[in-house]
């Protein structure tokens, strides 16, 4: 009888079923594209999450170097979490990712790739988004059990470096551009090979009202629905 090579730590947290990853499979098809909250504060927060989820955005992050974080995540779960998937960006440490879980949340999204935070994330049932720039970078995220990767930032990795990246990671992977999206930039980010995008100042900036992330919204979703159209 052939036996395979026994199961470690790693390989036995990422076969455990993970709640939220058939929700992001779903979100990411039908709109692959990340709202990022920078600067949002907690009393904005259900009236600007209201005018995106109503756009079409599924996945919504708050960056934790905003204002009372964790408030307005908790805030936007409550309201919208049934609809989309809530969580934070800018995740750089362990015991973010356990407040994330105590309070709901379903995204962990950050700027480097930290195998130790990729892996609670997992463990907490989070759905994992670590920045990469490198192959190297990449590949050990994808180790840690990442779901998808944040190219970040995206307008210093340029089409050129996503090309490459796509001729050695593995087809299907979900490349996600994060930095410098608008709407004159999807088109050739994803032509080089980027499956989604994350939308910053582009969508949101602290202050503007729900009329102007509105229109900043539909800006950016015509822009996602031509370009996947002509793929």
């Amino acid at each position: 009888m052939t036996m395979g090579p026994p199961a470690t730590e790693e390989t036995r947290v990422n076969a455990r079923p993970q709640p939220h990853e058939a929700r992001f499979d779903a979100a990411f098809s039908s709109c692959p594209m990340i709202a990022i909250l920078r600067g949002l504060v907690p009393g904005e927060a259900e009236a600007i999450g209201d005018v995106l989820v109503e756009a079409g955005f599924g996945m919504i992050e708050v960056p934790l170097n905003s204002p009372d974080p964790f408030d307005s995540i908790a805030r936007l779960v409550r309201r919208h979490g049934e609809r989309a998937l809530i969580g934070a960006g800018t995740v750089t440490a362990t015991d973010e990712v356990r407040e994330l879980a105590r309070i709901g949340a379903a995204l962990a999204i950050s700027p480097h790739a930290d195998p130790e935070v990729i892996r609670l994330s997992r463990e907490h049932g989070l759905v994992s988004v670590p920045g990469v720039m490198s192959a190297t970078e990449a590949f050990s995220a994808l180790r840690a059990g990442a779901h998808a990767l944040k190219l970040f930032p995206m307008e210093i990795i340029g089409g050129a470096g996503v090309k490459a990246l796509r001729a050695v990671l593995p087809k299907g992977l979900r490349l996600i551009a994060v930095g410098g999206v608008d709407a004159t930039t999807i088109a050739p980010f994803h032509a080089a090979g980027c499956a989604g995008f994350g939308a910053g100042g582009s969508l949101f900036k602290p202050g503007q009202g729900t009329a102007e992330v509105a229109a900043n919204a539909a800006r950016l979703l015509a822009a996602l629905d031509s370009c996947r159209d002509d793929a």
